[in-house]
């Protein structure tokens, strides 16, 4: 068990921080300072001490124009760490703290995946280069942000010549009240990545308080090996007058310590509200606490994506992995993705989704493109709007590599052979991101036309992989489907390879039906009948077309014959029988969800907006308009009707911001191509909002989350940034005639500048109205505050707009 310190900032502004002054200067200009919390804390029973340098990256420096000095304040974080450590206790350890960067990374943001692997690499290093024990990657709130972090960091050991046993990283999130990251990661899905991806801990801090973090520790220890932190808050926030405080005592802190060590917390701490006072009790009751037996996690075979993940193997029930985004043989999805359109590769994810794929795999094999731009877009499109996991499907290492850094999760690669340029290129690839890996029998030489030898070519690529660092839960094996034409006993081969597959590696295995009857009559029935062969030999993930109901019914019936469908649920809720005696699915049934061939053109257009289909609404648009349809009848009764069902969802944790923001894109779209098409079409245009960050306050993600949701739904929105003086606030109220004003704040400190900038605006005599958020704010402090409302994230915000406003 080890005992991290507690909360830097509060115990900075006790020793002198003042409003809008960087803590991470504290470092380099008032040393002692931090020296002196550093020595607090190991006074009271830390091990580890966490440098002051949460936000010493280039990016968050470059608010205090301090961007060209990060080695030097890492470096002077990591000496005030390790000046206290050999005054108060020589055994401790130090953590190079890197906190969040303030941006979302593309499709999310602006910013690219690259940019952010860059400041984080920087920050590593020079903390990694003034010796650090532990990196320490924390309070992060999107998978993606997270992923380039560790590659920066275990870039960064790797160049520094240090290993694992040198210097650990620490990957901690930060969850909501949901269970899940504010971008929709569950811990599940988050701990298989990471430890897919190379982190040495994995854990949770901020945000929650103990009391909350128990189950979400627990969770985490339910899927991986891996130590886990866990460093609460000293409970949740609370208003007290006009003061948020954090409820906990230190002897409340520490009577919540033995249950997280019970259910796999291995390093304990404390985050904001804590004290050196908080860490002494921590400490205490870990020393006093004798844990249970931590439950070994048996190692499987995942995959992730950004909000889930999907098990596969001979214990978990057998998934479908849809085919249909291949342009191979697809002469019009060929034509579409050459010309820059992603409307069919959308629609057919969309309905595969909702046919029962489990995975999707994605080929953008067209000639004549640039293939890597095109996988990347393809991936990023995706993850936006379906929330089951991907399989990259190409050969090409470049479109691979461009594919996999685009990826929020664990995709599966499709695939690798033995030829030993294959290996050379996609296992490396596969282990630096974190992918699972389907492993194809083929070499430079003749097909293997027997079990016996696809076995030999199997065991040459696992071996390889091995050697490169992957593990068996890294791999899958394909069984080699040759047409029937090739040989009478070629679909034979197959099974016994499965069946011998399951016996000598068992891995999950995957394969492809189609081509068993390539130039054969009756393809579907035979496909069928194979697959359920299949399925009986080892067959855990096959490769097929859930639209196809011949295939998907066999599917179906083969999982329930099984074992995998207690009591035939599924087979009868899919396959019951209507009163005319015909099958009635119900998953295809669901496949209508996310049709747009509805007789009425409101109804397709909302169905477009739900479904964040860009493209097609503006499409459906165009039409409606040409054929007479009344642009405020779009506006109220398409467009709005569709934000209010995915806001619906949204809070019912059914959807998540990525879809969130796909939508809102979409229906910016459509009244992009309203004013286009009509530019005099009166009442289209919505009112102006104004949005800031209040004075003394650096952080902006939220704001600009709700910024970007206002302008998609029609409000023109003129965003002031962040640390914005109330005078300047009130004074582009004045000048644009704005209604609505909305101004958070992040931080505790910060929060009076709320109060103040609110009085400016009533005593100016503005008649706009103020909205207010931010992660410490609450409905409680708006009111008292003065405010017109409180929302508590994006999609509230929008909803109270309209409703401020009328427009609801």
């Amino acid at each position: 068990m080890y005992i991290f310190d507690g909360a830097m900032g509060t115990m900075l502004q006790q020793s002198g921080l003042v409003e809008g002054e960087c803590p991470e200067l504290f470092n380099v200009e008032h040393p002692e300072v931090v020296t002196g919390i550093h020595a607090a804390y190991l006074k009271n029973g830390s091990d580890i001490v966490t440098t002051n340098t949460f936000g010493a990256c280039s990016l968050k420096l470059a608010d205090y124009g301090l961007a060209d000095r990060v080695a030097e304040i890492n470096s002077a974080a990591v000496k005030a760490a390790k000046k206290a450590i050999a005054d108060v206790k020589p055994s401790a350890k130090v953590a190079g703290s890197m906190g969040p960067t303030g941006q979302f990374i593309e499709p999310l943001g602006q910013i690219f995946f690259d940019e952010v692997y860059a400041t984080y690499y920087e920050q590593a290093s020079a903390l990694i280069e003034a010796g650090v024990d532990f990196i320490i990657i924390e309070t992060i709130i999107d998978i993606q942000e997270m992923r380039a972090a560790l590659l920066a960091a275990r870039d960064a050991r790797e160049k520094a010549a240090k290993t694992e046993t040198d210097v650990k990283i620490i990957c901690q999130f930060s969850f909501s009240e949901d269970g899940r990251t504010i971008t929709g990661t569950p811990p599940e899905a988050a701990a298989i990545l990471m430890e897919a991806m190379g982190a040495d801990v994995v854990g949770i801090n901020c945000s929650l308080g103990p009391e909350q973090l128990i189950p979400l520790v627990e969770r985490l220890a339910s899927v991986t090996n891996l130590p886990i932190s866990a460093q609460p808050n000293a409970g949740m926030p609370m208003l007290v007058g006009r003061e948020t405080v954090f409820p906990l005592s230190p002897e409340e802190m520490g009577s919540f310590v033995p249950a997280l060590i019970d259910v796999g917390a291995t390093y304990v701490g404390a985050c904001c509200g804590s004290t050196p006072q908080h860490i002494a009790e921590i400490a205490k009751a870990a020393k006093a606490h004798t844990p249970k037996e931590r439950k070994e996690v048996v190692p499987f075979t995942a995959f992730t994506s950004r909000t889930g993940f999907v098990k596969v193997g001979h214990t978990e029930k057998p998934i479908i992995i849809g085919e249909r985004i291949n342009p191979t043989g697809r002469k019009v999805l060929a034509k579409e993705i050459k010309e820059g359109s992603f409307a069919m590769v959308k629609r057919d994810a969309l309905a595969q989704v909702a046919a029962g794929a489990d995975v999707l795999d994605v080929n953008m094999g067209v000639p004549d493109v640039d293939v890597a731009a095109v996988m990347k877009r393809a991936i990023m499109e995706l993850t936006m709007l379906v929330d089951v996991p991907l399989s990259i499907d190409t050969l090409d290492p470049a479109a691979m590599e461009a594919g996999l850094k685009a990826y929020p999760g664990r995709p599966l690669i499709n695939s690798v052979n033995a030829e030993p340029e294959q290996l050379a290129q996609v296992l490396p690839l596969a282990k630096r991101y974190g992918a699972t890996v389907l492993c194809l029998p083929l070499g430079r030489g003749d097909l293997p036309a027997t079990a016996e030898q696809r076995i030999e070519l199997a065991k040459e690529i696992v071996l390889a992989a091995y050697e490169k660092g992957l593990r068996s839960e890294d791999l899958l094996l394909d069984p080699l489907v040759l047409t029937l034409a090739s040989g009478q006993d070629s679909a034979v081969q197959t099974l016994r390879t499965l069946a011998m597959y399951k016996e000598t590696f068992g891995f999950p295995t995957v394969m492809g039906l189609s081509n068993v009857s390539f130039g054969l009559p009756q393809r579907p029935y035979l496909n069928s009948q194979f697959l359920t062969m299949a399925l009986s030999h080892g067959l855990t993930a096959p490769i097929l077309n859930p639209l196809n109901a011949t295939v998907k019914k066999a599917f179906i019936a083969g999982r329930t014959l099984l074992g995998f469908d207690p009591a035939a649920t599924e087979f009868i809720a899919d396959y019951g029988l209507d009163e005319e005696n015909t099958v009635t699915s119900s998953a295809a049934k669901n496949v209508t969800s996310v049709s747009f061939n509805s007789d009425d053109p409101l109804e397709n257009i909302q169905h477009a907006v739900e479904q964040g289909e860009k493209e097609l609404v503006i499409e459906l648009v165009e039409k409606a308009l040409a054929d007479g349809l009344d642009p405020l009848k779009i506006t109220k009764h398409a467009l709005s009707e569709a934000m209010n069902v995915v806001g619906e969802k949204f809070g019912a944790g059914k959807v998540f911001l990525p879809q969130v923001m796909l939508a809102a894109e979409a229906m910016q779209g459509a009244f992009q191509t309203i004013k286009r098409v009509l530019p005099d079409a009166g009442g289209i245009t919505r009112d102006t909002v104004i949005v800031a960050t209040v004075k003394g306050d650096i952080h902006d993600l939220g704001k600009n989350i709700v910024a970007a949701l206002l302008e998609n739904n029609g409000y023109r929105v003129i965003d002031l940034g962040k640390d914005v003086e109330p005078e300047e606030i009130v004074a582009v109220v004045k000048r644009e005639n704005a209604t609505v004003v909305g101004i958070c704040s992040l931080m505790t400190t910060t929060m009076p500048m709320i109060d103040v900038t609110i009085d400016a605006i009533r005593e100016a005599g503005l008649p706009a109205k103020v909205l207010v958020g931010g992660a410490v704010l609450t409905q409680e402090y708006a009111d008292k505050a003065g405010a017109d409302s409180y929302a508590k994230d994006g999609i509230s915000a929008v909803n109270i707009v309209k409703h401020l406003l009328g427009d609801d």
